[in-house]
């Protein structure tokens, strides 16, 4: 299973970006170490995990403490050494949301916002841990289970909101 890993850091002076190598990881602590290692004095540290054009997995430290984490599917843990190490230890379902609003299929009958989402997803984790920084939880849910988004786009939407997409895009070599 390929995956793309990349850290956005904020500290005083703004957003940088590192890729970030989860070869030899033996868990999600360790995990978090290499998210600190990135900028030690950081304010906050996002790690966005892309595997296979299926799986996103998002890491959080608050001046490198708190990690939090999401997952847009359980199924990353069962299928991938990585995806159980970084969500294996994920139980139920996500958290920080109202689950009585669930994301409804769109039915193409009207001009709605609402995404069509895949009913297979099973997000997993703390749906909202970016909504200090303007993805709520709903929102991130949506991007998540919208049909046709691939990781990279929603890592790229979620970017564009926390105004550092140039420095996490340029990892790509886009």
């Amino acid at each position: 299973m390929s995956y793309f890993a990349a850290a956005a850091v904020r500290d005083g002076g703004g957003w940088t970006a590192a890729e970030v190598n989860l070869r030899g990881a033996t868990d999600v602590d360790e995990v978090a170490d290499r998210l600190r290692d990135v900028e030690p004095d950081a304010d906050l540290s996002l790690l966005f995990v892309e595997a296979d054009d299926a799986y996103l997995v998002i890491l959080r430290l608050d001046e490198g403490e708190d990690l939090r984490v999401f997952g847009s599917d359980s199924a990353y843990a069962e299928e991938s050494r990585l995806g159980a190490l970084l969500v294996g230890d994920l139980k139920g379902s996500v958290t920080g949301f109202d689950d009585t609003e669930e994301p409804r299929p769109s039915t193409g009958d009207d001009d709605s916002e609402q995404p069509a989402v895949d009913p297979e997803a099973d997000p997993v984790g703390d749906a909202d841990l970016l909504a200090d920084l303007g993805i709520s939880a709903q929102r991130l849910l949506r991007l998540c289970a919208h049909e046709g988004m691939l990781p990279a786009d929603v890592t790229a939407e979620v970017c564009q909101v926390l105004g550092c997409a140039d420095e996490v895009e340029e990892l790509r070599g886009v």
